[in-house]
């Protein structure tokens, strides 16, 4: 097999270990590259000991990224900070993949109402691709500049897709319920962090204005041609990591559980990722892996339809779904690299 050369910019967090844990075995991938303004002359494996002889590569500054030959560039950087390298480096020769929230909504006005900082480089607002395979795979095949969706928006769109796509469910309220353990907060210590915080307890938090809420929507958007309404609820969990969304929409048509599960299969028979359940799923179902694990219910009662739809935050919700994109970017079979079986217990 071919060999591309990667680079992964800012490897200190949780998505920068994440992508090196995947492409360390990936057998089409060298990892040329990776840096750290904050650690720079040290190894990754004394930043992450749990990579000891097998990831220790010496940790470089940004600025040296001209002395490589990449293929490809895996920015897990802060939101805010990616836009910059994308707006220095972008008539450069490698693909690029962001796995910031800096280019993943339409425009950057509303960048700018939801993430509170203006963006300095709106041409790759245009020019990126949103990277969830199961909707924008041809898209992505032909992309320069990728923007890895948000955890939250994998679990809540891949959930939702088949309903607005096939007119089953009203587009007008889309209500998301959203649990994640406490790595989607990234790698920084915060207050809300904190063990004693979240230990032996369970909070809502981003009420109303959660910036996923209008990622979700935009999506969605693009699926049915209409206005759209998002609902939309994170939870924090006492876990580490995994994400369970349940979703409730009302149907615009008569449905059963028989069609429901019937439009699931269709729209995502080509998926290789999405795992349709008749079972609810759990997120140690997914734990580990780059699978998305979907239940559809009809409620009879009330006339909702539920559905539940688990990932692994830091896989299929950002590093594993960066890898996905990735090997499509590159002419690899989309699984390549991703066969990992869930960690459960």
């Amino acid at each position: 097999m071919r060999k591309i050369s990667v680079g992964i910019i800012g490897a200190t967090g949780y998505t920068g270990s994440e992508l090196v844990r995947i492409l360390i075995n990936h057998p089409g991938v060298t990892i040329t590259l990776i840096t750290s303004e904050s650690r720079q002359g040290e190894l990754f494996s004394d930043v992450h000991p749990f990579f000891k002889g097998i990831a220790d590569h010496k940790l470089e500054s940004l600025d040296n990224i001209e002395n490589y030959n990449l293929d490809l560039v895996f920015l897990a950087l802060p939101h805010g900070i990616s836009m910059n390298f994308v707006k220095r480096f972008h008539d450069s020769k490698f693909k690029i993949i962001d796995l910031s929230g800096d280019f993943r909504l339409d425009s950057a006005e509303t960048y700018f109402e939801w993430y509170q900082k203006e963006h300095v480089y709106p041409q790759g607002i245009d020019a990126a691709v949103y990277g969830l395979p199961e909707i924008n795979a041809g898209k992505i095949r032909a992309a320069e500049l990728v923007a890895n969706p948000g955890c939250f928006p994998t679990s809540a769109i891949l959930g939702t897709a088949p309903l607005l796509s096939g007119k089953l469910a009203d587009p007008g309220l889309v209500i998301i319920d959203s649990k994640s353990g406490v790595t989607g907060a990234g790698v920084k210590a915060k207050t809300v962090t904190h063990f004693s915080n979240v230990n032996d307890n369970f909070k809502a938090y981003g009420l109303k204005r959660h910036r996923h809420t209008i990622e979700i929507q935009e999506t969605l958007e693009k699926l049915t041609d209409g206005k759209t309404i998002i609902q939309f609820t994170p939870h924090l969990l006492p876990v580490d990591r995994g994400i369970l969304s349940t979703i409730y929409l009302r149907p615009l048509v008569e449905v059963s559980e028989t069609v429901l599960r019937e439009t699931y299969h269709s729209f995502y028979k080509k998926a290789p990722f999405v795992r349709l359940r008749e079972n609810v799923p759990a997120i140690k179902d997914v734990r580990g892996t780059n699978y998305c694990d979907i239940c559809v219910n009809y409620d009879e009662r009330t006339g909702m339809i539920i559905v539940i739809s688990v990932i692994d935050n830091l896989v299929k919700g950002a590093a594993g779904q960066a890898v996905q994109n990735m090997n499509l970017m590159t002419g690899f079979n989309e699984t390549e690299g991703l066969n990992q079986v869930p960690v459960n217990p």
